[in-house]
């Protein structure tokens, strides 16, 4: 008898992974089949053909036709994502909080009223959205309209998410679609000083990112990949952090290693006494993503070496010229695979180097304006899951070497998890889950509890 199932699939830069899940009876939840392959982008290329070759390779072991097909993409460099604010500390970095946990890589930041050069920088950094935000309901609304107006006359053609002060929302719409903008508008990411609301806008910036920028990436030709993606990879994923943590697990860190970008995520539960004090004019995101760009083991591995030495962690006894040059042979061939114990020996330095630096970015405080957020005790953190093709397949002993420096790492001056579990993505199955969250919650939870695998 054949089972109700679908396929998730998650088109990355480099591969696409697919994977067939039980959403009905009993077994929801229940993985009947993997796939992975390049994905196709390029010149001449169309990113469907590898995501039909990855849902093929599954139905063939699941057998019968999956109910649906849901995907999530991070091709074409992903959501590039700039925001424009009114007072640095404020909106300003409400936003980037809000576009980091988003999925989107936020590119570009600009606080106060825009002029010539700050438009300038705006374009150059070439957003895929602009999240436009500025003052509490009820405040100052100048400066939002003065920006509104300013890149309403401007040359940049993106969609435009409007975030900030409701009382000025409809003119700030008005004026933007008055010069043939394409808008959305939700709910101010800061309805009071201290208080900070993401939920509206990282909504809002994941319709405008299926509707609007995806089928301009140049990935495919015709509507179908963009009716299939769902969201971009990050905010799914983070969509399956949050239901693993809401689960009963308690706070959940993830670390996620891929060829071009190191990605932390974070579900936090703050204390009563933490959750009651705002010690900042804008209130700490407990759940959230940092993306660092420079690194990662393939595209980034280059940037990798050069935050450790930044980073003075360079260990004794490793040859830096030698890192350097095999950092050098990954970002030249992304397609590059390890044939020999000394590769892999090389790939796992440059893991546990990349985790590291992507850890320390992520929990110390930093200013927000180079688009990461405050401070985080990780201190409680009772589960941490390592993903990417490096931990994967490596070996168990040079696993925990490459993963011991989230509970050993005092250097960066962040309180490290005491006593976590750590597991493993083995089958990659938190952006399959981020994809179900909504429309199959148990089986997307049930599918979390069965497949991360202990150390």
């Amino acid at each position: 008898m054949s089972v109700g199932y679908v396929v998730c699939v998650d088109t990355g830069s480099t591969f696409t992974k697919a994977a067939a899940v039980v959403v009905d009876g009993a077994d929801a939840g229940r993985l009947l089949a993997t796939s992975e392959v390049p994905t196709t982008v390029g010149p001449g290329l169309d990113v469907l053909t590898g995501l039909d070759a990855a849902v093929g390779a599954v139905t063939t072991i699941a057998g019968g036709r999956p109910l649906e097909v849901l995907a999530c993409s991070s091709a074409g460099g992903g959501l590039r994502l700039a925001v424009v604010g009114y007072e640095r500390v404020v909106t300003a970095e409400a936003g980037a909080r809000v576009g980091l946990s988003a999925g989107a890589k936020v590119v570009h930041i600009s606080s106060g009223a825009l002029g010539a050069a700050s438009v300038a920088e705006l374009v150059a950094a070439r957003p895929d959205i602009v999240l436009l935000v500025g003052g509490t309901d009820g405040g100052d609304s100048e400066v939002l309209l003065h920006n509104a107006r300013t890149l309403a006359g401007s040359s940049l053609r993106v969609p435009f998410v409007v975030a900030g002060n409701a009382d000025a929302g409809d003119e700030v719409v008005s004026i933007l679609r008055s010069r043939k903008h394409t808008v959305v508008r939700c709910a101010n990411v800061l309805p009071r000083i201290g208080v900070l609301d993401p939920h509206p806008a990282r909504t809002a910036i994941r319709d405008v990112f299926v509707r609007h920028v995806i089928g301009g990436k140049g990935l495919t030709r015709g509507p179908r990949f963009a009716r299939l993606v769902r969201g971009a990879t990050p905010d799914l994923v983070l969509a399956g952090v949050e239901l693993l943590a809401d689960s009963g697990v308690g706070d959940v860190l993830l670390v996620d290693v891929g060829g071009a970008t190191t990605d932390v995520y974070s579900a936090l539960t703050p204390d009563a006494e933490e959750a009651s004090l705002h010690r900042e004019v804008v209130e700490v995101m407990w759940r959230g993503r940092t993306v660092e760009g420079d690194l990662g083991m393939r595209w980034s591995a280059t940037g990798v070496v050069e935050a450790a030495f930044a980073e003075r962690l360079i260990a004794p006894g490793v040859s830096a010229s030698r890192l350097a040059a095999c950092a050098q042979v990954r970002h030249d061939d992304p397609a590059w695979l390890p044939a020999t114990e000394s590769d892999r020996e090389a790939d796992s330095v440059i893991a546990r180097l990349a985790l590291t630096i992507a850890l320390r970015r992520h929990a110390r405080a930093v200013d927000a304006v180079a688009g990461r957020t405050p401070g985080r005790d990780l201190s409680r953190v009772a589960l941490v899951v390592a993903s990417g093709g490096v931990f994967r397949h490596a070996e168990p002993d040079r696993l925990l070497h490459m993963l011991d420096p989230i509970t050993t790492d005092h250097g960066g001056g962040w309180r490290v998890p005491l006593n976590p579990r750590l597991t493993v993505d083995q089958h990659y199955v938190l952006a399959a889950a981020g994809l179900l969250a909504s429309s199959h919650p148990d089986a997307a939870a049930n599918l979390l509890r069965t497949t991360l695998v202990p150390l």
